[in-house]
């Protein structure tokens, strides 16, 4: 099973991740967006989720791969006035789920969270930031590609099945008349 997400580059593994964390001393773990605290202060994580994927792109190529999801969510005001998770409660929560189901240490890791004014969404780790008194996990915001590009990009005879450069497969369709 391929282990990387077709058209993703610079992934974070849930081992790179993991690894991270456990070489530092206790430290508030705090998740940004934009440089900007993302999930406040009190969160909870509510699920772990080793996903399997199974996708065939427009060009008709099959792939599959691995993702670590985890779940976040917002706490009450008294767990807020009690400031951020630490990094070793993250880690005892996340040890005791690996006892549990088969999290892959490969697979890309992304964190789920959205409240009242934000959809939840899976966001992307660009980076960890040390910082003396906090770590940081840097996220980024999903976003879509045609995983089929580079195919329907390529000389036809280099293309695989159906998806050569002039056959469409990338682009926006005119709608079929049924009548």
């Amino acid at each position: 099973m391929t282990q990387t997400i077709p058209g993703l580059t610079d992934q974070t593994t849930t081992a790179a991740l993991i690894a991270r964390l456990r070489t530092l001393p206790q430290r508030p773990l705090e998740f940004h967006l934009h440089g900007e605290v993302l999930v406040p202060a009190g969160y909870h994580v509510t699920e772990v989720k080793a996903v399997t994927v199974e996708a065939m792109d427009c060009g008709g190529k099959a792939s599959a791969w691995r993702e670590t999801v985890i779940q976040l969510m917002d706490g009450t005001t008294e767990e807020a006035k009690a400031g951020f998770m630490t990094n070793r409660k993250f880690l005892a929560i996340y040890d005791r789920v690996v006892r549990h189901i088969p999290v892959r240490e490969e697979a890309e890791v992304r964190f789920e969270y959205g409240s009242g004014e934000r959809p939840a969404l899976q966001y992307h780790v660009t980076h960890i930031e040390t910082q003396p008194e906090r770590m940081i996990v840097h996220l980024r915001t999903p976003g879509v590609q045609c995983k089929a590009a580079d195919a329907c990009g390529l000389p036809a005879a280099d293309a695989a099945g159906d998806c050569v450069p002039e056959s469409g497969c990338c682009a926006p369709q005119a709608p079929i008349s049924l009548s």
